[in-house]
Order: C-alpha cells, then structure tokens, then sequence
C-alpha cells in the first residue's frame, strides 16, 4: 500500500486531483501549458476583432479626401441644406489631375507675358487635366443620390448634431474606424457599381412621366420650371395629385381630357388641388356622355374655360410641342360598335415634339379609328403610349407605321380586363418596341439626354397592393433602374403634316 501510494505521488495521480499540479517538475510544464492556450484563445479573439489593414498606398489615397469630407459636411449641411454623397469617390479619381493642372496653369501664368509659346505648351496638357476633372464632375453629379436633402429647422440641426456625437466615438477607435471604411466602401460600391433602385425623381432632363395611376391614364408633359401639360388624370385624385407633387408641378397651363371614361377623368379634383389650371381641352364628340356634364360643371364652377380642338391645332410650352392629329371634326365618333367603342374612338389623340425626339399619345384608339388615322394623317413618332392600355383592339398596320422604339403601357396590376393583351404585346415585340409597363415599373419618364431620349422607370410603390398579372411576353423593366435609349432621330420622324395657325372652339 505505501508502496503504492509513494508510486501514485511520484506520478502525480494520487491524493487529489490537483496535487499532481502543484509538485516537482509537473508544475511547470502545466503552467507553461495553460499560458499557451490563454495566448492561443486571445489570438483568436483579436483575430475577430480586428479587420486585415488596408495596403497602404490605398489608406493614403482614401484618407485625404475623406478626411476632408467628415470636416466640411456640417458646414455644407448648414450652408446648402444637402450631403453629397459622391464627394469621396470623385475626389479621390480627380486627385491625379489637381497637382498637374495646378502646377502647369500657374506656370503658364507666369511665362505667358514673356513667352506666349511656352505659354501655350503648358496649357495643354493642363487642359487635359482640367478636362478629366470636368469629365468626373459631370459624371458624379448625374449618379444617383449625388445629392441628399437634408432636413430643414429643428429637426435638421438635431439630426446634425446627432451624427456629429455619434462620429466622434467612432473616429477616435480604432477598430470602429475600420468598420466605418468598411460600410463607407459598401455604400460607395452601391451608388457606383450596383445602382440603386430608386434614384432622383422626376431625373434630370425629363420630358414627360406617365403617372402610375392603376387602371387608367394619367400623364405629365414638361412645360418649363413647376408646369407641366396634363394629359388625363386617372381615376384616382389623391394619386394623381400625388404624381405631380413627386415632379414638383403647381401651375398647369393646359388639361386635356381624352375622353369621358372614368379611368382617364376620375381624378380631375387631384389635379385642381392647389393648382391653377389655364383651360380644358375635351373630345369634340363627348356631349351627351355623363362624365362630360360633370366635368364642364365642374369647370364652370371654378371658371376654368372648356375648349374642343380639331386636328391641327397646336400648343407649345417649354420644351414641349403639342398637336391634336384626332378625332377629326366629321367623324361623330361612328367607329366600332357598343357605346365603349364609340367613346374610345373619339379620343383626344395628341403628337408631342421635342428637340430630341417625338411621341404618340394614343388615348384609349381603338382599331378602326387607327387605321382612319393611318390613312387620313400619317404620323412618326419614336414613343408610344399604347392606345387603351395595351388591349386586343390594336391596328398592326397602324403600330408598324409609326417607326417607334419604345411603347409605354398604363395599366393596373392585375386588372379585370386582362390588360395588356398577350397578343398586343406579342405584336409590339415583333415590331421591335420595348415595353415599359406602369404595373410593373411604376411611373415612367422619358428624359433628353446628348444622344437622344430615354425611358427610366421609378419603380413600384409597394406600400401599395400589388399582383402580378401572369402575362408576360414583353420586356420587364420593374423593380431594376433599366433605361432605354433612343438615339436622337432624324428630322423627318417629326413631320405630322399638321398646321401651325390652332384652331381652337371654345365650348
């Protein structure tokens, strides 16, 4: 037994767990164990904590300019009101150019009185450099959220001081400064590679937005700073009214109401809110119809004057040229059969010249008075609003004759009427159009740009009730920044035969 028990101390596995622990030459090589792993475990932790360091040629790169960033933004925000979010990136790609047309500008300025040539020999490559940081300059401002408002009054100032107390903290820790590079570099990938959904609205340069009224038609043509043509309203007033407050449009010198159905004048009341109107233009053949009455009571009331137009009569406001191509006076609207046809055939149908292109606006134009109009009024247009929101009743005669590049649909999710008809759209992709949907990209603007128009959707509002209507067929654009270029036309695509003298008639 003591044998056995002088054994078991000699091993260290006798008289307790820990006596073995704490006697002889077992002790150190325990603890010099136990320290390794407590090291081992802390490496790993900081390992966890602490983000791979940035080479160092890109920390110095990034560092001034947004150093420089952090130290201006309250005062921007105090003196414009607006955060640029861009600021880094451009300055950053602009910073190569800043040292050579400084030093070479400064040095021609100086040679220039005593040797023009010399002079000249610096200005060139210094013009290089000032172009490319015009060239940065010029692209940044256009990317999307170059500038955010900020909040104005209380509110504003809380929000500042806010996310100056929270800067400070972050700034002055290390491991939190690189987190912060880390969700600074993300949001900057996402502004510049990835594109976010929802840009600026209305974007720069547009020219006409087709509101996202649901099953009707509602459309805005630009007529300079705050104005705005107003073609229909759809049948909804808060959401058109809603529309034109998202383009910033008070003042609309000219309404005009395609025809009485209720999904293209419900929603009259959205746009007089707050808003002059100068005057109503309406289908020569809508008396009778019961919307029309309410409509011209309405506009007694408010003393709005009503007007009818014929074919030819032409309006320009801003960039914007307008002209009615139908209904022709003698048509009495005899078109189709059913009272629906007959109304949709006397639609106001209107022929919109820019400098960079041109557009259709159909109405709700049903076959047989598309081909009345093929034939008595040969028209070009590169855009097209899809007469009666894409349905089967279309003249493939008629859509192949206008040469257009582009067909805007304005129709509800998941409508009753089946709209847009799969043949409809069947027919447009052959012709070689690219649909633009309302339903599925929300409102749409068509926009001038260096080489022509384009078509950029802002996407579904989707605090809104949505369904996918299951047709398919033609091209989608929703829920992605998808834009559609047209290159500017040639001159012809814009001749509609039309007179300049208007002829207006007074109702």
């Amino acid at each position: 037994m003591d044998d056995a028990q002088a054994h078991g101390r000699v091993d260290g596995r006798a008289d307790g767990p820990t006596d073995g622990l704490t006697d002889g030459p077992a002790d150190g090589r325990a603890h010099d164990w136990t320290d390794r792993r407590r090291e081992e475990g802390s490496s790993r932790h900081r390992g966890l904590l602490r983000l791979p360091p940035l080479p160092r040629w890109v920390a110095e790169a990034v560092a001034v300019p947004a150093a420089a960033q952090v130290a201006v933004t309250p005062v921007l925000v105090l003196m414009a009101g607006q955060v640029t979010p861009v600021a880094v990136i451009a300055n950053l790609l602009v910073a190569p150019a800043v040292a050579p047309a400084t030093l070479l500008g400064f040095g021609a300025a100086l040679v220039a009185p005593v040797w023009p040539d010399g002079a000249r020999l610096l200005v060139i490559p210094a013009g290089y450099a000032v172009g490319w940081i015009i060239t940065v300059a010029r692209w940044a401002v256009n990317l999307p959220f170059a500038t955010v408002p900020w909040p104005a009054g209380l509110p504003g100032l809380a929000l500042l001081v806010l996310a100056v107390l929270v800067a400070i903290p972050i700034l002055r820790r290390r491991a939190w400064r690189a987190v912060a590079v880390t969700v600074v570099a993300a949001a900057l990938a996402a502004v510049l590679v990835i594109r976010p959904i929802a840009g600026p609205w209305p974007p720069k340069g547009w020219l006409m937005v087709m509101c996202d009224v649901g099953q009707g038609d509602g459309l805005i043509v630009a007529a300079g700073p705050g104005r705005a043509v107003v073609v229909d309203t759809g049948p909804d007033p808060a959401i058109m009214d809603k529309c034109l407050r998202r383009v910033g449009v008070d003042d609309v010198p000219l309404l005009v109401l395609t025809h009485a159905h209720a999904d293209h004048v419900g929603g009259i009341s959205g746009v007089l809110r707050n808003r002059r109107v100068g005057a109503v233009v309406v289908s020569p053949h809508r008396d009778g119809s019961e919307g029309g009455g309410r409509i011209s009571t309405m506009l007694a009331g408010r003393r709005i004057p009503e007007w009818t137009a014929s074919p030819g009569t032409r309006w320009r406001f801003g960039p914007s040229e307008l002209t009615v191509v139908a209904p022709a006076l003698d048509s009495g609207g005899s078109y189709g059969y059913g009272e629906g046809s007959e109304i949709n055939n006397a639609s106001v149908v209107l022929h919109v010249r820019w400098r960079s292109g041109s557009a259709l606006l159909g109405g709700d134009l049903e076959t047989e008075a598309q081909d009345d109009l093929l034939h008595r009024f040969p028209i070009r247009a590169d855009i097209l609003k899809t007469p009666h929101h894409g349905s089967n009743r279309q003249s493939p005669e008629f859509l192949g004759s206008l040469g257009a590049r582009a067909a805007l649909i304005s129709v509800g999710a998941g409508n009753d009427y089946g709209h847009p008809a799969p043949s409809t759209l069947g027919l447009l992709r052959r012709l070689g159009l690219t649909v633009h949907r309302t339903d599925q990209s929300g409102d749409l603007a068509v926009v001038e740009g260096e080489d022509g128009m384009a078509v950029i959707p802002r996407g579904r509002d989707f605090s809104l009730r949505t369904v996918g209507d299951g047709h398919g067929g033609a091209t989608d654009t929703g829920r992605t920044l998808a834009i559609t270029h047209m290159r500017r036309p040639s001159a012809h695509k814009h001749n509609v035969g039309t007179q300049d003298r208007p002829r207006c008639h007074r109702t």
